[in-house]
């Protein structure tokens, strides 16, 4: 299960990226944004999984 967690962060931090680049190519503010929250999301769901990592071990 962890690393279906772990696979899902790693997607939304791509897909963040991925709009936060193209919102900033094209001066849109709202895809940038979208694109930095989506981001964040990710950092956070890897940072719970390091986290149940380190109690596990």
């Amino acid at each position: 299960m962890s690393a279906v967690e772990k696979g899902k962060a790693k997607n939304e931090q791509a897909k963040g990226k991925v709009k936060e680049t193209a919102g900033s190519a094209v001066g849109n503010d709202r895809l940038e944004a979208e694109g930095r929250t989506e981001k964040a999301t990710g950092d956070m769901r890897d940072a719970k999984e390091k986290v149940k990592d380190a109690f596990k071990h």
